[in-house]
């Protein structure tokens, strides 16, 4: 058994059912021979309504037993993980849920799912139940010319399958008009997929393939299949142009298309990755000229733990009319894992660049561009972007690991070296680049910081008195937004000791001011490393923290080192 798992493989599938079963409002998981079907009151209308049913090997939920429920399928059989369920299972599921009118197979196409729901179908025709199958096969990365081959696998299409052939049967299709249209559904659709990480399944002690941390299979399959090719890290808007290539190539889509659009989770993909990929196809398909008429984003068949992500485009046209699919797709149901309100197509008008709130009246200081702060800043921004993973790796092993990455989005919007501002309007912009950006407690007091230092410079010339009283304000707002004292192992541990110098400096050149608060700041972070936080993220992790210096000091130190460099010439 992979010490990475909770669960015991043996029983994970089972005691997952019952689960799930005792978890939904609508279910009911039958033990023997192991099926799920809907709860259904005892005023249900089944009788004379067509019945959908399908299923496959556990480890891809919320698929099939999410998608149990009034307007979608009738029943689902989940098989053991990556792994078709037995025909028995299936023949009993499909018994339970005919209502005389015939009942639709929706199999993924796998060879042991269309071996399993074929006897199955063979074993109800014996009694006297009418059984159509819709087998779904969208893969592309699984296409081949062989005729005697498998053909391409069933992957995400079939979740549209499901809905639409539910939805038909739901209004009161006939048993061949609701075996036709998911067939012209899955004809219509097309797949691909993409890993960033393979899936370690229960009772395994390690992935399904070996997957570099720099590198990404494409074309992978659902069941933990290594794919077609392995390439470099991408970025979200390639990973999207190497899945819809191939996808839209297959459906011959094109300039005035209208397509269903499914961005898929494999089951290791968060919400915020799955989000950035549909934002990426819609505008790839948007500059192809295709319209998305209905879409469908986030986690719905999974590859157990994989991540990575999954592209499905449905071509509507003349075989499948675009009006009949909206009505289809918008029909209500009560499958758990189908969105409550899903959204219509996607609304021009869903984002607006609203005007900031954050403090911009230093833009218009009249005061004269200052050659020192512009290099100062245009320095502390190189230094901290050249060490982003310097200062992520120091938080993850003293807080929570996002330092580095919060400080790169707060110097998102810094001031371009090529256009100086005065100190203040420099300042201003590089605290309303922290606020609008980078978000958290790093990001509110960096930006008050620089608050404070344009309050204090507006309107005079950078003296060593000036600089004083802006670190000192700078100081006193963070001792009162943070709570935090010197020897409390935070940024105040650098820059108090860079107010005193400072202070202590007041008289000397801007030079030598700077040359004494980059010296005291160092000085000050350094010894971070031998206190016991009491304040800030790495308090929460206590004498773990030991001997790792706190990155908001160092950043507050690489600060002032900026500061004395620039003024240094």
């Amino acid at each position: 058994m992979s010490s990475s798992k909770i669960v015991d493989p043996g029983s994970v599938v089972s005691d997952a059912c019952r689960a799930t079963a005792r978890a939904s409002a609508g279910l009911r998981w039958v033990e023997r021979p192991g099926y799920f079907t809907r709860r259904v009151p005892a005023d249900d209308a089944r009788a004379g309504r067509v019945a959908v049913v399908s299923g496959g090997g556990s480890g891809h939920e919320p698929m099939h037993s999410g998608f149990v429920g009034a307007g979608m399928l009738d029943a689902a059989v989940p098989g053991a993980v990556f792994t078709s369920p037995n025909s028995l299972a299936v023949a009993a599921a499909t018994r339970a849920v005919d209502g005389g009118a015939g009942v639709v197979h929706v199999v993924k196409n796998y060879t042991g799912d269309v071996i399993n729901f074929g006897v199955a179908a063979d074993l109800c025709r014996a009694d006297g139940i009418d059984v159509e199958t819709v087998l779904v096969d969208d893969d592309v990365a699984t296409d081949s010319s062989d005729p005697d081959g498998p053909g391409r696998r069933g992957t995400a299409a079939t979740v549209v399958v499901e809905k639409l052939c539910g939805a038909a049967a739901a209004r009161g299709d006939d048993l061949a008009a609701v075996a036709a249209l998911g067939r012209r559904v899955a004809a219509a659709a097309r797949s691909m997929a993409v890993a960033f990480r393979a899936c370690t399944v229960p009772g395994a002690s390690a992935p399904s393939f070996d997957l570099g941390d720099d590198e990404v299979e494409l074309g992978v399959g659902i069941h933990g299949e290594r794919g077609t090719g392995r390439t470099g890290t991408l970025s979200a808007r390639e990973v999207v142009e190497a899945l819809l290539g191939p996808v839209l190539d297959a459906l011959d889509a094109g300039e005035g298309d209208d397509v269903i659009l499914v961005v898929n989770g494999l089951g290791g993909t968060h919400a915020l990755e799955i989000a950035v990929v549909f934002g990426d196809a819609l505008e790839l398909l948007a500059a192809r000229g295709i319209r998305v008429r209905r879409h469908l984003v986030g986690t719905f068949v999974t590859a157990f733990d994989m991540a990575g992500v999954s592209l499905t485009v449905v071509r509507c046209g003349d075989e499948l009319p675009i009006d009949d699919v909206l009505a289809l797709w918008d029909a209500p149901t009560a499958a758990p894992a189908w969105p409550g309100r899903p959204a219509g197509e996607p609304a021009e008008d869903a984002v607006v660049d609203g005007e900031s709130d954050a403090d911009g009246g230093r833009e218009d200081d009249a005061a004269e561009a200052d050659a020192t702060v512009t290099a100062w800043v245009a320095r502390f921004t190189e230094r901290v972007r050249g060490a982003v993973d310097e200062l992520t790796d120091l938080d993850r092993r003293a807080g929570d690991g996002d330092f580095g990455v919060t400080m790169d989005a707060g110097l998102r919007d810094a001031p371009d070296p090529s256009t100086p501002l005065s100190p203040a309007a420099t300042f201003s912009r590089l605290s309303r680049s922290f606020l609008e950006n980078a978000g958290g407690t790093s990001g509110a007091l960096f930006g008050a910081i620089f608050h404070r230092m344009a309050d204090a410079t507006a309107g005079r010339d950078l003296t060593a008195e000036v600089l004083a009283d802006a670190v000192r304000g700078a100081l006193e707002i963070v001792v009162q937004l943070g709570g935090a004292s010197a020897g409390d192992r935070t940024m105040v541990d650098a820059l108090a000791p860079a107010a005193d110098a400072l202070d202590g400096a007041r008289g000397e050149s801007v030079a030598a001011a700077l040359a004494a608060a980059a010296d005291a700041a160092a000085r000050g972070a350094e010894a971070t490393a031998t206190m016991t936080a009491r304040r800030g993220r790495a308090s929460y992790v206590g004498d773990a923290a030991r001997d790792v210096v706190d990155p908001g000091a160092l950043a507050v130190a690489w600060f002032f080192a900026a500061g004395a460099e620039a003024a240094a010439g």
